[in-house]
């Protein structure tokens, strides 16, 4: 009788512990397609728990994955040699993934093309509760200018992107604060225009009067060529010339610019970030307005002329390190300086996290 108990006993739990596995496996089935998806692409998709969903038809394929946050999750092929899958559920906001197809990675071609992880492949927006800061609205809306202009230290024309505010092209006397706001590693001058959203946070920022009207110029910072991991080897002097020496002029030569230190600010993501800090510190007679977005502090005996610099933001998703964030704002703080700190919750290392830092961060500029 003691053993017939204990064999219930076990195979109750057991029941318990299958439906359990069953009730955490359950996929909610209301996918729906990607706002960043090719025109007439109903693939990948997104649902509420923020599973990515995609589909590729593949027949001579021997095994398909889906490759998004560091993951990779096999599909499965149908008898027509479709192949289908999702992923477990991902944060809020955009980010990257391609396909591994028998072992090579590829863009799929339900998605539109950005350019991350130092190619141009796949991206998918899990959509967010804030994602209005950068919908398109029916707002005046500014413009966004690709230019080439000249580097002599590179022997180059480089390119850059400058968003001009609503009615800078009706406005003919008016002249306009600049922030030069820089990517992360692997990725480009395109970033932020495209998967940053940069212009559209501006436009419905104006529009909303939180935000008072200004330049953004968005150009390359000579990243890409450094080897994953290899900080120490960066040297920042040579787009630290292109930079200050080379585009700064040709945008206040160009463009109707406050064309002074009080009116220049310069803000990065990730790696971007990390040139910020380095050409912040270094020039302090350029700029006045700090903006680190999940790259780095600074601490108080690093910034030499308290009395010039108007701003400094620090911030980071919630899953990375918002206490070294705040504590460094803090310090800040405490040795006199304008210091703020932003945590973006529930993101990490990914974009969702900067745009949510630049919708703070050019609220409080100029």
């Amino acid at each position: 009788m003691k053993m017939i108990k204990q064999i219930s006993l076990f195979l109750m739990l057991h029941a318990i512990v299958i439906c359990s596995i069953n009730a955490h496996a359950q996929v909610i089935e209301d996918f729906k397609p990607s706002s960043v998806n090719q025109p007439g692409s109903e693939y990948p998709q997104v649902n509420s728990e923020g599973r990515v969903r995609t589909q590729i038809l593949a027949p001579d394929a021997n095994y398909v994955q889906l490759d998004i946050g560091g993951v990779k999750y096999d599909l499965v092929k149908d008898e027509d040699g479709l192949w289908s899958g999702e992923s477990a559920p991902q944060d809020v906001g955009f980010h990257y993934y391609q396909l591994n197809i028998d072992g090579a990675s590829v863009p799929d071609p339900g998605s539109m093309f950005f350019f991350g992880a130092c190619r141009y492949g796949s991206g998918v927006e899990v959509p967010s509760d804030d994602q209005d800061i950068f919908a398109l609205k029916e707002v005046p809306h500014g413009h966004v200018h690709e230019i080439l202009f000249p580097s002599t230290s590179t022997n180059s024309s480089r390119r850059a992107f400058v968003y001009t505010p609503p009615g800078y092209d009706k406005e003919l006397s008016e002249r306009y604060p600049v922030l030069y706001l820089q990517h992360g590693y692997c990725e480009n001058e395109t970033s932020w225009p495209n998967q940053g959203r940069a212009n559209l946070i501006m436009d419905n920022l104006i529009a909303e009067g939180q935000a008072r009207p200004f330049i953004i110029v968005m150009t390359y910072g000579m990243t890409n060529e450094i080897r994953f991991g290899g900080l120490r080897d960066f040297d920042i002097n040579p787009f630290q010339t292109v930079l200050v020496d080379e585009l700064i002029p040709y945008i206040d030569a160009n463009f109707r610019t406050l064309a002074d230190q009080e009116h220049r600010a310069m803000a990065g993501l990730s790696m971007g970030g990390f040139e910020t800090r380095l050409v912040t510190l270094n020039k302090p007679d350029v700029f006045s307005y700090y903006g680190l977005f999940s790259g780095g502090v600074y601490k108080s005996e690093e910034i030499k002329d308290h009395n010039k610099l108007k701003l400094v933001f620090l911030s980071c998703g919630s899953k990375e390190r918002p206490d070294g964030v705040k504590n460094a704002a803090a310090e800040l703080q405490n040795a006199g300086m304008n210091a703020k700190s932003y945590i973006s919750e529930g993101t990490a290392h990914e974009f969702h996290t900067w745009r949510r830092s630049l919708h703070q961060f050019a609220q409080l500029l100029f």
